[in-house]
C-alpha cells in the first residue's frame, strides 16, 4: 500500500517538474493567422497580412471625459507627452502635433522638407515669397506662438516643417479646443494611438493598453475624468481577460463537480488521485510533441487541446469501474485494452485528419490531441495497474445501478426500435437541411465576445476622429515602390473629389508622407542655386530687423535638398515616418502594393468606380474573409470525410463483424444528425468550432458504443460497463455543459455541441450498441 502510494506521488512529482520545465521554455504564439487556411488570392493574402500587422489592427482610439474642457485638454496634453516617450507606440496624435514638428521630421531629414511638401508645386522660392514669410515670422515672434517659432527660424523661415506636420494630420481631423482634439460636442478630448506590436500579439497589446490606463490614472488623479479606450488591440485585451475569467470560473466549478462525481462513483480519494495521473501525462505529452515538431505552440492549441484531451479522463474511469475482488488490476487492464485501444486509435484517426486541412493551427491541435490520447491510454494500460490494489467492492453490486439497468433493459431493443430510429434520422436530416437561416457562419466578427455597446462606442469614436474604415481598403499593385507612389499621386485628385462629394470623409496613403522620386526631382529643379537663393534672401531681408547672417542654416539646408538623392522608403527607417509609410506601402513577391485607407466611407459604389478607373481595387474585407472562411471550411470538411472512412475501417478491423460494426457506428451517426438538427433548429449557424466539437463528440460516442458492445450479454459485465460509461458521460456533460453557459461565442459553441453529443451518444449507445442480457455469453476481448 505504502509503496504504491509512494510511486503515485513520485509519478505526480515528476509530472509537476516536467510541467514547470515546459512552462518556462514553451514559446506561445498568439498569431491568429495560424488558424487561417493558406490564402489563394491577392485579396486574401492582403487580408491575412492586415489582420496580423496592418495599421488598422494596431489602432487605439482614446476619449477623455468627465471634467471641464480646459482640464481635459490639459490631461490630453500630458497624456500625449507621456505616451510619446513609450517605445511601444509608433504614433500618438491628439491635435497638438504642430508643436512637435521637429520630432515628426528628424534632423537628418529636415533638409528634405521642400521635397516632401507641395509648396514648390505652386510657389517659387523667390524674394517676394521670402519677404512675405519673414514679415509673418515677425508677427509670430510677438504672439503666444513665439516659443514654437523662434527655434525654427534660422533653418526654416518659411515654417515648412510645421506645414508638413499639419498636412500629415488626418484629413477629417476633429475640431481643436484648447490646442487639442475634441469631439463635435466639445465634451470629450480625443487621442489616436497606434501600437508598434502586431495586432495578433495579445500580450504586447495588453502591455500597451495597461501603459495607457496607468498613465491616464496618474494624470487624471482625483479630477473624476474617465478614459474610454477602444480599437482592435483594446478589444483583444478585453476578449483575453473575459475568456481567462470565464475559463477560471468554469474550471473551478467543473473541478469541484468532477471531484464530487468521482467520490460518488468510487468513494475513494486514492482513486481520485490516481485518475489524475494519466490526464496530466496526456497534457505534458501533447505539449512536448507540439514543441518538438513545431518549435512552439499557439495559445489556442494549448487551451483547446486541454479540452480535447478531456476524452482521456475516460480511460482510467473504465479501468476503475471494472476493478473487482479476486482479479488483479493488471488483468482487468489487459481485458479491456483491445476495446480501449480501438477507441483511442479511432479518435486519433479523426484528429489526424486535420493534417490534410491545410491549417497550421489545426495541425498543432492534431499533434497535441493524438500524442495526449496515446500517452493517457498507455499510462492507463502500463503505469496505472501496478499502483492499484484489487478492490473488494464491485460496482456491479450497487443497488441503484441494478435498478437503473433494469429500467434500461425494459427499453425497446434495436430491432423493435428500428422504425423509430429511421424516422428520427429522416426528421433530423430534414431539419438540418431545411431549417431557416444560413447553414454556415461566415462572419468572423460574430465570434467576438465584445459587447454591442463597446462596438458602438468604437464606431462613434472612429467617426469623430475620422479614423480609417476597418472594412474597406483601396489597394493598388505596382512593379515596385516608386511605381506605386507615382500611381498614388495620380489617384489623389480623384480621392479629393470623393471627399468633396461626401462619398468619404478622408483618406490616407504613403504618398501623403513620401512623394515619388519623380515628384521630388521636379521639386528639386525648382530650388534656386546658392547664388540665386542668397540674392533672393538678401532682397527679402532689406529693411528687415533680421540680421543678414541669421539664415545661414536655411541656405545650407536648401543646397542639401537641391543636390541630395531623392528619399526612398528605406531611408525612413528609425523615424516616425517609417511607421506611417511601411504600413501603407507593402513589399510583395510581385513588386509592391500601395494601400489607401478610407475614413467615413458613405458610398462604396462611387469609391469602387473611382478605383477601377484609376487602376486600383476597392477591397471589402468582409466579403474576402467570408470567402476565406468558406475555403477553410471546405478543407476541414474534406479532412473529416476522410476521417470518417478511416474510422469505419478501424472499427471493422477491430470487430470483424458487420453486425457489431453497425451497432458501434450507428449511434455515432445518429448523434451527428441529431446534433446538427438541434443546432440548426434553434437557429445556430455552424462554424469551425462546431465542426471540431462534433469530432470530439463522435470520439466520445464511439468509446461508449465500443464498451457497451464489448460487454455483450453478461449481466455483471454489463453493469460495470454501464457504471463506467455513466461516470464518463456525467463528467463530460458537466464540463461542457458549463461551457455551453459561457457568454463567449467560441466557448458556447464548443460546450453546446459536445454537450448535445454526449447526451445523445449515451442514450443512443444504450438503445443500439447494448445487446440484451444473456448470462451464457462471455464478454468479448
Amino acid at each position: 500500500m505504502r509503496i504504491r502510494l509512494a510511486l503515485a506521488f513520485a509519478w505526480l512529482a515528476l509530472l509537476a517538474l516536467a510541467g514547470a520545465w515546459a512552462a518556462q521554455r514553451l514559446q506561445l504564439s498568439g498569431d491568429l493567422r495560424a488558424f487561417m487556411p493558406e490564402p489563394r488570392t491577392a485579396e486574401q493574402r492582403l487580408l491575412i497580412d492586415e489582420l496580423g500587422d496592418g495599421p488598422g489592427s494596431r489602432l487605439l482610439l482614446l476619449a477623455l471625459s468627465g471634467a471641464e474642457p480646459a482640464e481635459l485638454a490639459r490631461q490630453s496634453q500630458a497624456l500625449g507627452e507621456a505616451l510619446r516617450q513609450d517605445p511601444r507606440l509608433d504614433l500618438l496624435a491628439n491635435g497638438a502635433e504642430a508643436g512637435r514638428a521637429l520630432e515628426a521630421i528628424p534632423a537628418r531629414l529636415l533638409p528634405y522638407r521642400y521635397l516632401l511638401s507641395p509648396t514648390l508645386d505652386r510657389q517659387a522660392l523667390d524674394a517676394p515669397f521670402l519677404r512675405d514669410q519673414l514679415e509673418a515670422r515677425l508677427q509670430d515672434l510677438g504672439s503666444p506662438a513665439a516659443g514654437l517659432v523662434e527655434p525654427l527660424l534660422p533653418s526654416d523661415p518659411t515654417l515648412e516643417t510645421l506645414a508638413l506636420a499639419e498636412s500629415w494630420e488626418p484629413a477629417a481631423a476633429p475640431q481643436r479646443l484648447h490646442g487639442v482634439w475634441f469631439d463635435s460636442s466639445g465634451r470629450e478630448a480625443l487621442l489616436l494611438a497606434r501600437s508598434g506590436a502586431a495586432g495578433f500579439d495579445p500580450a504586447a497589446q495588453a502591455a500597451v493598453v495597461e501603459a495607457i490606463r496607468t498613465a491616464h490614472a496618474e494624470i487624471a488623479g482625483a479630477t473624476g475624468a474617465t478614459l474610454t479606450l477602444t480599437g482592435p488591440g483594446a478589444f483583444s485585451v478585453e476578449i483575453g481577460s473575459r475568456t481567462a475569467g470565464e475559463a477560471a470560473r468554469i474550471g473551478a466549478i467543473g473541478s469541484l463537480g468532477l471531484v464530487l462525481l468521482f467520490w460518488f462513483a468510487y468513494r475513494s480519494g486514492r482513486l481520485l488521485l490516481l485518475g489524475v495521473l494519466p490526464l496530466a501525462t496526456a497534457a505534458l505529452a501533447g505539449v512536448a510533441a507540439v514543441a518538438l515538431l513545431f518549435g512552439g505552440m499557439h495559445g489556442i492549441t494549448l487551451a483547446f487541446g486541454f479540452t480535447l484531451i478531456g476524452v482521456a479522463q475516460d480511460y482510467p474511469v473504465h479501468l476503475f469501474s471494472h476493478l473487482r475482488g479476486g482479479r488483479a488490476p493488471a488483468a482487468v487492464a489487459r481485458a479491456i485494452w483491445p476495446t480501449l485501444l480501438t477507441g483511442v486509435v479511432s479518435t486519433c484517426i479523426a484528429y489526424l485528419s486535420f493534417f490534410v486541412a491545410g491549417v497550421d493551427g489545426l495541425r498543432q491541435l492534431a499533434v497535441f490531441t493524438v500524442a495526449g490520447l496515446l500517452a493517457a491510454a498507455l499510462a492507463t494500460r502500463v503505469l496505472l495497474p501496478p499502483l492499484l490494489e484489487p478492490r473488494s467492492a464491485d460496482v456491479a453490486d450497487a443497488p441503484w445501478l441494478r435498478r437503473l439497468a433494469a429500467r434500461i433493459d425494459a427499453l425497446p431493443r434495436p430491432r423493435a426500435a428500428g422504425a423509430l430510429l429511421a424516422s428520427l434520422a429522416l426528421v433530423c436530416a430534414a431539419v438540418a437541411a431545411f431549417a431557416p437561416g444560413d447553414f454556415w457562419q461566415n462572419d468572423l466578427s460574430r465570434l467576438t465576445p465584445v459587447p454591442e455597446a463597446a462596438l458602438a462606442e468604437d464606431g462613434r469614436l472612429r467617426t469623430e476622429l475620422g479614423a480609417a474604415d476597418v472594412r474597406y481598403l483601396l489597394a493598388l499593385e505596382a512593379a515596385d515602390a516608386e511605381a506605386a507612389l507615382q500611381a498614388l499621386e495620380r489617384l489623389q485628385p480623384a480621392l479629393d473629389a470623393l471627399v468633396d462629394e461626401g462619398a468619404i470623409a478622408g483618406w490616407d496613403s504613403a504618398a501623403r508622407y513620401l512623394p515619388s522620386a519623380d515628384t521630388q526631382r521636379a521639386r528639386q529643379a525648382r530650388l534656386p542655386a546658392p547664388a540665386a537663393l542668397r540674392e533672393a534672401l538678401d532682397g527679402a531681408l532689406a529693411g528687415s530687423p533680421f540680421r543678414a547672417d541669421a539664415f545661414e542654416p536655411f541656405l545650407a539646408d536648401i543646397e542639401t535638398a537641391r543636390t541630395a538623392a531623392p528619399l526612398r522608403p528605406a531611408d525612413l527607417g528609425g523615424t516616425p515616418l517609417h511607421a506611417a509609410v511601411s504600413g501603407l506601402l507593402l513589399d510583395t513577391p510581385a513588386g509592391a502594393t500601395a494601400l489607401v485607407t478610407l475614413g467615413g466611407l458613405q458610398d462604396p459604389g462611387a469609391v469602387a468606380a473611382m478605383a477601377a478607373a484609376g487602376g486600383a481595387r476597392l477591397l471589402d474585407f468582409k466579403e474576402t474573409s467570408e470567402a476565406l472562411v468558406a475555403a477553410w471550411r471546405g478543407q476541414v470538411l474534406g479532412a473529416l470525410a476522410l476521417a470518417a472512412v478511416l474510422l469505419a475501417l478501424t472499427v471493422w478491423v477491430a470487430l470483424r463483424s458487420p453486425r457489431r460494426v453497425g451497432r458501434v457506428l450507428l449511434p455515432m451517426a445518429l448523434t451527428l444528425l441529431l446534433s446538427l438538427a438541434l443546432l440548426r433548429g434553434f437557429g445556430v449557424e455552424l462554424n469551425l468550432f462546431h465542426l471540431v466539437s462534433l469530432v470530439l463528440a463522435a470520439g466520445l460516442g464511439l468509446d461508449y458504443a465500443l464498451f457497451f458492445e464489448r460487454a455483450g450479454g453478461v449481466p455483471r459485465e454489463r453493469l460495470r460497463t454501464l457504471h463506467a460509461v455513466l461516470v464518463c458521460a456525467a463528467m463530460t456533460a458537466l464540463v461542457f455543459g458549463l461551457l455551453a453557459l459561457s457568454s463567449i461565442p467560441v466557448l458556447r459553441a464548443i460546450g453546446t455541441t459536445v454537450g448535445i453529443g454526449v447526451v445523445a451518444n449515451f442514450v443512443l449507445a444504450l438503445l443500439v450498441a447494448r445487446p440484451p442480457p444473456d448470462p451464457a455469453v462471455e464478454p468479448r476481448g
